[in-house]
């Protein structure tokens, strides 16, 4: 499932999108929050530029929106229908779970948005 040179290995682990052999990010946990967006200049491994161009990655926000909406349905569905909570506790559940998930959804937009415009390729990086 998370072999690699699939799109969804590199979305899940946040690896560069070409060769898929090292992290984009400086730290690779998303808890740090002073580093969640922090991102290396270029894979070290195959060179790629991972800001493809100025501002590339505004077209994540686009993508984090959406995730955040599927993320609050989610967290509505779950506390409304299943638990049975009132409206008001969904709303709650919907705004702690956008809050904790911060972080995650950051990243996973970020690799979601840069693995639309970028394959992985198994010669890169190869001399």
């Amino acid at each position: 499932m998370l072999k690699k040179g699939s799109k969804l290995n590199s979305i899940l682990t946040g690896s560069c999108p070409k060769c898929q052999s090292e992290s984009m990010y400086e730290d690779t946990n998303p808890l740090n929050l002073t580093k969640v967006l922090k991102m290396n200049d270029h894979c070290s491994h195959c060179g790629f530029k991972y800001l493809i161009e100025p501002s590339f990655f505004y077209g994540a926000m686009y993508v984090s929106y959406a995730l955040n909406v599927a993320v609050g349905v989610a967290a509505f569905i779950v506390s409304f229908v299943f638990f049975g909570s009132t409206i008001e506790q969904s709303f709650l559940s919907i705004i702690i779970t956008l809050i904790v998930l911060f972080p995650f959804v950051l990243r996973l937009s970020r690799n979601l948005y840069i693995n639309m415009f970028v394959s992985y390729d198994p010669k890169a990086g190869k001399h």
